[in-house]
């Protein structure tokens, strides 16, 4: 394995592992629905569930997203070999999308839904994997509309 993949791979599993680990003491900490405040009205811990995508939306698309899921992650194994070795960037950003990918179809494939705690109240109730592939997403378009 090469350099370029051992960064990638790398830093997915790091996505992954903190997605995993947040969510387990989540689910073992908290009730279903059960909120805790970390910073009064602004940021609180609130254990829920999510059928659909990033943040809450297209709820009861479940399948749907495990398919799209698969799919992403293949396309994203097809898409390794022609990322470049300088392209640290795009590499980074690649592993971002992997990892949160993975991290909610871990979900999606063990509960039939996907954990979301990271609660900010004025915003739909997202997780770990949910900011990484939002993150990877708007940080690829840049950096493809900059080229």
């Amino acid at each position: 394995m090469n350099k370029k993949n051992i960064f990638i791979f790398s830093t997915a599993f790091i996505i992954l592992l903190l997605d995993q680990l947040t969510k387990f003491l989540v689910r073992k900490n908290f009730q279903l629905n059960q909120s805790k405040p970390i910073i009064e009205s602004i940021l609180h811990i609130t254990y829920v569930t999510n059928t659909g995508s990033a943040f809450g939306l297209f709820k009861n698309f479940s399948s749907f997203f495990t398919l799209f899921s698969a799919v992403v992650i293949i396309a994203i194994f097809f898409y390794l070999k022609k990322i470049k070795k300088d392209e640290t960037k795009i590499q980074f950003a690649v592993s971002l999308l992997l990892g949160g990918t993975i991290g909610n179809l871990v979900d999606r494939l063990l509960y039939g839904h996907v954990i979301d705690f990271i609660d900010f109240r004025i915003w739909p109730v997202f997780n770990i994997a949910d900011s990484a592939v939002t993150v990877s997403v708007i940080f690829l378009i840049y950096l493809l509309w900059k080229e």
